[in-house]
């Protein structure tokens, strides 16, 4: 199966990655979804919607600081790091991820589409601020306020009942567009929008490759659907193109 992942992104002519939560999880980053995932133990309407945000945004603060912390000690494992490599030897175009964790540009990768935001940056809530920022660390005084206006920040990442950023989901789609080729790595795909883009790529004839460790809402439509741990999988066939270790 690896081989043919291999001959797949070597015949192919515009080759995309779409990532999910699966791909950090061996850098020690909880998945949302699935046995153990972080929705299992927290409430999401109360840390990842705008209406939990103004309840109590010492509460949603005090969560996002732990998880940049645990992000801040994490490492990008061999699936980032292959997937980043594809990319610089120019077997994959572009990297969409619904990931908020920066892992895969600290694995080197030049063009990632994060439709999802990032954890690091942070807009300014006031009305009419359009202050925002890149964190190089959590900040020490939650929840933190805009140094132009006094309002609250809040973490530039995209919340349930939130649209996706306009020019990241319009670069998602022309990209899935062009694509004759979509890896699809460690996601259920289940979080629509974003969800749609490997059905992009199928419905335009491209071929369809899934790696994830259980079956998803892909792999019955997958050209090949490779059952393991992202790292795992790609470090087999970054040892096979002869780019990893």
């Amino acid at each position: 199966m690896i081989e043919r992942l291999a001959r797949f992104l070597e015949d192919a002519e515009h080759a995309i990655v779409f990532t999910g939560a699966g791909v950090s999880a061996e850098s020690g980053i909880p998945t949302f979804r699935g046995r153990g995932g972080l929705w299992e133990r927290f409430d999401p309407q109360k840390l990842a919607t705008p209406e939990g945000f103004w309840e109590d945004p010492m509460e949603v603060w005090s969560w996002y600081k732990l998880r940049m912390e645990l992000i801040a000690r994490a490492r990008p494992n061999p699936a980032h790091v292959v997937i980043a490599r594809l990319q610089e030897r120019g077997l994959v175009k572009t990297i969409i991820t619904q990931n908020i964790d920066g892992l895969h540009q600290r694995a080197g990768a030049r063009d990632v589409v994060e439709l999802h935001g990032n954890i690091w940056r942070v807009r300014c809530t006031g009305p009419g601020c359009r202050h925002r920022e890149t964190l190089a660390e959590p900040p020490e005084e939650i929840p933190p306020r805009c140094p132009a206006c006094g309002s609250l920040l809040r973490p530039d990442v995209v919340w349930f009942g939130e649209p996706l950023p306009f020019r990241e989901w319009s670069r998602a789609v022309e990209e899935a567009e062009r694509a004759d080729l979509v890896l699809v790595v460690g996601t259920s795909g289940v979080v629509m929008p974003a969800g749609m883009i490997p059905y992009i790529v199928k419905r335009n004839g491209g071929v369809l490759v899934e790696i994830n460790v259980e079956e998803t809402g892909y792999t019955q439509m997958a050209d090949l659907h490779i059952r393991g741990k992202a790292g795992e999988v790609l470090a087999q066939l970054g040892g096979l193109l002869g780019i990893y270790p």
